[in-house]
């Protein structure tokens, strides 16, 4: 009984807080991409110092590599070293490339079905473990609502493909849904995104 509590009050806090806040993991790209960072900010820092940049410049570039650390620290060592000796390397196309990719990777967030499915297979197990009445009926309650997520996902789906292509219908569609209750509407919008 305890653990369906739990699992419930969990269930209900990730709907309510949303999966905005999750991410995945740092990839191996967003991990070289930190660690170029840390060496082009390194390499600017020493290039202010030899060049006698100004007190400003020098103590701006020095402290933008300390912060780069943070990212490197963050993000985990790569695998893979990119090479990033010289100034000449850290500007090469393929850091560039780097860095376009890291950025690419970084704005990905999982998808809410993804991650909705994932803590039902998770319930569901530990349901199936707990046993007893409590647990089968939670087992039932989960695997239905399970279905149900998938079904709404289908729905909103089939809704976005017909509004795209029957554009004309699209005012008449959205005026037979201007009722709805703003969490039903909240709800929508996040399965749209």
């Amino acid at each position: 009984m305890k653990k369906s509590v739990v699992a419930s009050t969990a269930i209900v806090c990730l709907f309510f807080v949303g999966c905005d806040s999750f991410r995945f993991a740092p990839s191996e790209v967003q991990k070289q991409n930190a660690w170029v960072h840390n060496r082009t900010a390194g390499i600017a820092a020493q290039a202010a110092g030899d060049e006698a940049a100004s007190e400003k410049l020098q103590g701006l570039t020095k402290l933008s590599e300390q912060q780069s650390r943070a990212f490197v620290a963050y993000h985990g060592l790569p695998k893979e070293f990119p090479v990033a000796e010289t100034a000449e390397d850290v500007l090469a196309e393929s850091n560039i490339k780097l860095a376009q990719s890291a950025l690419s990777d970084s704005v990905a967030r999982p998808d809410t079905f993804e991650v909705a499915d994932s803590v039902f297979e998770l319930l569901i197990g530990i349901a199936a473990l707990a046993g007893g009445v409590y647990g089968t009926r939670t087992l039932r309650f989960l695997k239905d609502a399970r279905v149900k997520s998938r079904a709404l996902k289908e729905i909103v789906e089939g809704n976005e493909l017909f509004k795209q292509r029957n554009p004309e219908q699209a005012t008449g569609f959205k005026e037979a849904h201007r009722n709805q209750s703003a969490g039903t509407k909240q709800i929508v919008t996040s399965l749209k995104s």
